[in-house]
């Protein structure tokens, strides 16, 4: 009698235990359970990505830095300089005759406008 509800209750666990995993399985498997997880998937790797771009960029910036410091070595940028640069010059001010003048408020200038269109060149 002892062995008959051992076993008994042995195949009622292992039912129980098979039902379950087949109704989880089967709850991986519904549209809304494997888009959530394609989107989980999808962040994760764009947040892998996105680091991997941070740290290139890292890397690139410093190997710039370290390689414009040689060429400045090299060409004798960085050496300082013993004596005063010269006084920046003053530019003057050249008026674009081409241009139509400014007019405050909605007037139109008086200068022609010609569309641009495409097909009249052909």
């Amino acid at each position: 009698m002892f062995r008959r509800t051992f076993w008994f209750t042995t195949g009622v666990a292992a039912g129980v235990w098979a039902t379950t995993k087949v109704n989880r399985k089967i709850k991986q498997l519904t549209p809304e359970h494997l888009a959530v997880a394609a989107a989980n998937k999808a962040i994760e790797a764009g947040g892998r990505l996105k680091d991997r771009a941070v740290d290139f960029a890292l890397e690139v910036r410093d190997n710039m830095t370290r390689r414009e410091a040689e060429l400045g070595d090299a060409l004798g940028l960085n050496v300082p300089v013993d004596r005063e640069l010269p006084a920046p010059r003053g530019y003057a001010v050249i008026e674009n005759r081409n241009s139509p003048p400014y007019v405050e408020g909605p007037k139109k200038s008086t200068y022609p406008t010609y569309p641009y269109n495409r097909n009249e060149d052909h």
